[in-house]
């Protein structure tokens, strides 16, 4: 019978990433069997032990591996406290439990990816991997090739600064004081995009994610959601 380390077992169930699932271990939070478990090299049998993480007896599912098209007015969170419509509700066929891979707030529109995989969202969403999401940001304001410079090499925004970024402006719109931006990172930290905008005075008026790494929305209408291949997930988790 097949035997897994503690860690391994729980972010295969999509508990969360490797790294995670052993702060939960060591912080007490997981049980086997009923019994406290804080060793990280525990190994459980996984046809016979039964875990809890947070008192909630966990177990694997299959892998599934979604990309939506997400359409503006969703929140990205798999229930919300205020009643608005979340992400979720556009997977109506998806049997398995799955979370989203990072975030996009309520008003940005394009790729958002979601699994049960902890592994995978830790490739997606930790920077050292430096997953790339591209986005495209119409702005109020004409950008400066000072202010791009900026954007390329980092600008503080709440009290950091970010990571250098690859910028190009697509449209200047002088007449109406409107710019369209390419804008690609590997961080995505919360409203990043919109917040780096900002530092350098523009005002977002749209933002769409047009990709994570190779992946985009390509034939994907708005509101539409297809699995990933097997060599698209394996793109993301062989990423140094």
């Amino acid at each position: 019978m097949e035997e897994i380390r503690l860690q391994k077992y729980m972010a295969e169930c999509g508990v969360a990433s490797r790294r995670k699932c052993e702060e939960y271990i060591q912080n007490g939070n997981v049980k086997v069997n009923g019994v406290v478990e804080t060793a990280l090299g525990t190994k459980i049998n996984v046809e016979k032990d039964i875990v809890e993480v947070f008192d909630k007896v966990i177990g694997k599912e299959n892998k599934v591996y979604i990309l939506l098209n997400k359409p503006v007015g969703y929140v990205t969170t798999v229930n919300d406290e205020k009643g608005r419509s979340t992400v979720m509700e556009l997977l109506k066929d998806v049997k398995e439990k799955v979370v989203p891979v990072g975030r996009l707030d309520m008003y940005t529109s394009g790729l958002l990816l979601l699994s049960n995989d902890g592994e995978f969202i830790y490739k997606v969403t930790h920077p050292k991997h430096e997953t790339t999401k591209t986005y495209i940001a119409k702005t109020r304001g004409i950008p400066t090739e000072k202010d791009i410079e900026k954007l390329k090499t980092g600008v503080v925004i709440d009290g950091y600064t970010t990571s250098p970024a690859k910028v190009e402006i697509l449209l200047k719109d002088k007449k109406n004081d409107i710019s369209r931006i390419w804008i690609q990172i590997h961080e995505g930290r919360n409203r990043q995009v919109r917040k780096m905008c900002e530092a350098v005075g523009l005002s977002v008026i749209a933002l769409k994610r047009e990709g994570v790494g190779n992946l985009t929305c390509e034939g994907l209408e708005k509101g539409s959601y297809r699995h990933l291949t097997e060599e698209e997930v394996k793109e993301i988790l062989e990423n140094n």
